[in-house]
């Protein structure tokens, strides 16, 4: 019988998705990286609002406030 090994998952950096968040949040690029498509495009979709923006700006200060260990537990 066959194995096919299957291959590890890429870890995300942590200061990537943060600057992304900070800097390209109002388009959810951050989302896009983290593998969160459907979320991704709720942001592209309200990208004319201030809304994914500020959220953005949030979420990339959690980012970089969170444990290396926490991030990658939950997004990688």
């Amino acid at each position: 019988m066959l194995k096919i090994k299957s291959q590890p998952k890429a870890r995300k950096s942590k200061t990537v998705a943060a600057l992304l968040a900070i800097f390209l949040g109002d388009l959810g690029i951050h989302k896009f990286y983290l593998g969160k498509v459907e979320w991704g495009l709720i942001y592209i979709f309200f990208s004319w609002t201030w809304i994914p923006m500020v959220t953005g700006i949030i979420e990339g200060i959690i980012y970089f406030t969170m444990p290396d260990k926490d991030f990658h537990e939950k997004y990688s």
